[in-house]
């Protein structure tokens, strides 16, 4: 009886892994790779050549994934992996803050290219407020530290801009402006990182500028968090002003800590009981922001297991959707917590199905984001099922439709010369209207054409009117043009083959 049982649950799961796999694979899904920096150690001992060679290798790894957004870390610590005349060269780059590389280039140009060469949007993931992240750092000597010491504080062993120093919101802006208004970025991002996490024992030091500053902001003597929390909600709003006011199509994301508030201490908390929280601990009151639409996507991390003891993936995941107020909502996803999990008696278990059902089940959730691009090799098993399953097709990204859902116009002119297909951008009055990457579909000759089926996409290129193609024959092509948010026009013409 328990082996028939046992039969039974098995087929079941089997039907479906079957069914997510075949019926449930989305034409748009964000799918990211985060790209960090900050614990690089092996750049500062290549030459530049080698650095491009390893970046190379991680973008061609995550295009085999079909990744569509790299999210790369440009400002780890108040430095620059770009020509930057605000800050200094980051020590990430060559070892030593404030050194370029020799022979000169600009790691995020680089990338950009590099992203948009594979069809993938480049996102620029800054921290706000972090300076050093031990004692032994030495700044670069032209450090806005040296300059203006009242905008940081020492906190444990850490430097930290101070976020109640309005001198700090406008540094930080002016070095997202520059950014955004020199490189071709697709998106702008923060991850959980504004007020530091809290030490044992250890009160943030920031009474001088609550003094001076929280009068203005309304707030009365003795509330400190709320004046805490209204710094970051004002940086929030006003970068999202400035990246929209330079360029309307730059998206703005944020990637919180997985836990807003327990339910112990707000009825509208998760079913959590985290020992440090978004609202209560970082300052940042994420639910707010997206509520006011100050920004474009929200992708909490959410690394843990299901069946946590403390912070339940399950509850947490339903939670946040929710709770999405509209916003885009991404799910941050750990590569290492999903096919071999250890349980409570020790058993590997794999969790991974039952991830990507509930985010794929959801219609508030538009993806993932996983955590950390770079271990991706670490983990054949997980590549496996992204590249054979969840993710074996590539995916246009999800709508942004607080910013713009209007369809560029038609590719036209299609056609087949030597082994490549040939277009004809379209027209457009307004660079929201402008064709930035194009989706190349075939399909069978006497296939009729339909653009919901993510298997019949061949690529997805950006900035180009050509596309080699294999000689496979009996078969037709037709090409749609996508804008800056990937609204999709109708088809060109058809070629056939």
């Amino acid at each position: 009886m328990k082996i028939k049982y046992l039969i039974s649950v098995l087929l079941l799961v089997a039907l479906g892994a079957s069914s997510l796999r075949a019926g449930n694979d989305p034409k748009r899904e964000f799918r990211g790779a985060w790209y960090p920096t900050v614990v690089n150690t092996t750049w500062k001992n290549m030459s530049t050549d080698e650095i491009k060679a390893d970046i190379i290798h991680n973008l061609d790894v995550f295009r085999k994934l079909n990744i569509n957004a790299v999210i790369f870390q440009v400002r780890p610590q108040a430095d620059a992996l770009f020509v930057s005349e605000l800050e200094p060269w980051s020590r990430f780059i060559t070892g030593v803050q404030g050194k370029a590389p020799n022979p000169l280039f600009d790691p995020a140009q680089f990338v950009i290219e590099e992203c948009h060469k594979r069809g993938m949007e480049f996102h620029a993931w800054f921290n706000p407020y972090r300076v050093t992240s031990n004692k032994n750092e030495i700044l670069a000597p032209n450090h806005l530290y040296f300059s203006k010491p009242e905008l940081f504080l020492q906190y444990g062993p850490q430097l930290y801009f101070d976020p109640g120093r309005p001198g700090s919101r406008e540094h930080l802006k002016k070095v997202i402006a520059d950014f955004v208004a020199r490189y071709d970025v697709d998106a702008i991002h923060f991850d959980d990182y504004f007020y530091p996490y809290r030490l044992p024992y250890l009160e943030f030091p920031d009474e001088e500028s609550f003094l001076l500053y929280h009068r203005a902001d309304g707030f009365g003597r003795f509330d400190k968090n709320s004046w805490r929390r209204n710094n970051v909600n004002i940086l929030v709003k006003e970068l999202s002003e400035t990246i929209k006011s330079i360029k309307p199509w730059v998206k703005f994301g944020i990637s919180p800590f997985g836990v807003w508030r327990n339910n112990t201490v707000d009825p509208n908390g998760s079913e959590s009981s985290s020992l440090q929280t978004n609202y209560d601990d970082l300052f940042a009151d994420i639910l707010l922001w997206t509520k006011m639409g100050w920004i474009d996507y929200n992708a909490p991390q959410l690394y843990w297991e299901i069946g946590h003891s403390r912070v339940n993936y399950a509850p947490l995941v339903k939670w946040w959707s929710k709770n999405s107020n509209g916003v885009n909502l991404y799910i941050g996803q750990s590569i290492s917590n999903q096919l071999e999990i250890k349980n409570r008696n020790g058993d590997l278990v794999n969790q991974l199905f039952r991830k990507m059902e509930m985010v794929r089940n959801d219609s508030n959730i538009k993806g993932n984001i996983w955590w950390s691009g770079l271990s991706f090799e670490n983990h054949p098993k997980l590549v496996d099922s992204l590249e054979t399953n969840y993710q074996r097709y590539p995916a246009l990204m999800p709508k942004y439709k607080n910013i713009d859902t209007i369809p560029p116009k038609p590719a036209y002119n299609l056609k087949y010369l030597k082994g490549y297909l040939t277009w004809s951008s379209p027209e457009f009055a307004t660079e929201m209207d402008r064709a930035v990457f194009y989706v190349v579909y075939r399909f069978g000759a006497g296939e009729s054409v339909n653009l919901d089926n993510p298997s019949k996409i061949v690529s997805i290129v950006r900035d180009a009117t050509k596309f080699k193609i294999d000689g496979k024959k009996g078969v037709k092509y037709v090409v749609t043009a996508l804008d800056r948010l990937q609204n999709e026009s109708i088809p060109s013409n058809s070629v056939s083959r």
